[in-house]
């Protein structure tokens, strides 16, 4: 039976990123998300095929994947490209919106991985990526709740790496800094806050979503076949610290 890779939160930027790299290399991929419109308009430009779902919704995620290893492929990819940005001292984040924060980014991607999980262990193959953010390795000011929540993110890749790791699937995570797509654009539309952010970056710019979805895709790949909990840094060397000022500044 084919395969394929399945790519959870795949209408957004990265997501959609992700779907494109991989449907141009000729693989086969399932694309959800919540939003239909978007959804149908990334698998209109990519060639993946969509499906409507939430992965909050434990059982109607679970529904869309036996569909998708009946119309698609069986899941030998897991991508969970959801996630949310909350950036805002920890004293003006509210408990609703933090334990929103714990769910959008690390429970929907316990319940994503808990579903799929088992059918990568009959086949004893397979290969997920989780997100996280350069902000759980580097201080960043007003990051306390995407920290904390990435953190979480760190942990479970880690130990789901060893867990599975004796039936050959492997679990990484990618970790940008600040990315160009539109969950982000309240952070790169103003110019001057623009400018600011690509000061801080040692190679001078943002990140654009292809940047990500390259280093998404090498972790799907054979050439990562030996690589398995690991954190990588997409960010511009932010995690390695903040740019210095220019010459002559």
């Amino acid at each position: 039976m084919s395969t394929c890779v399945a790519i959870v939160g795949g209408s957004g930027g990265i997501g959609s990123a992700v779907a494109a790299r991989l449907r141009a290399a000729g693989r086969n991929v399932a694309i959800i998300a919540r939003d239909a419109a978007r959804l149908e308009g990334t698998a209109a430009s990519t060639g993946a095929v969509p499906f409507v779902s939430d992965v909050l919704d434990a059982a109607a995620f679970a529904e869309a994947i036996e569909r998708i290893e009946a119309e698609v492929g069986e899941i030998d990819g897991l991508v969970h490209a959801v996630g949310s940005i909350i950036i805002r001292p920890l004293h003006a984040v509210s408990l609703d919106d933090f334990r929103a924060t714990l769910e959008r980014n690390v429970t929907s991607a316990f319940i994503a991985m808990k579903t799929v999980m088992p059918k990568m262990m009959r086949r004893r193959s397979g290969s997920v990526v989780l997100f996280s953010t350069v902000a759980t390795s580097i201080a960043l000011p007003n990051h306390e709740a995407i920290a904390a929540a990435k953190g979480g993110v760190e942990g479970l890749v880690r130990t789901a790496a060893l867990s599975y790791s004796r039936y050959g699937i492997r679990v990484n995570a990618v970790a940008p800094a600040l990315t160009r797509t539109p969950l982000s654009a309240s952070l790169w539309q103003n110019e001057k806050a623009l400018a600011v952010s690509e000061a801080m970056h040692p190679l001078g710019r943002i990140g654009e979503a292809d940047d990500v979805a390259a280093a998404v895709c090498y972790f799907l790949s054979a050439e990562a076949g030996w690589t398995t909990g690991q954190i990588l840094g997409v960010d511009g060397g932010l995690s390695v610290g903040m740019a210095p000022p220019k010459a002559g500044a």
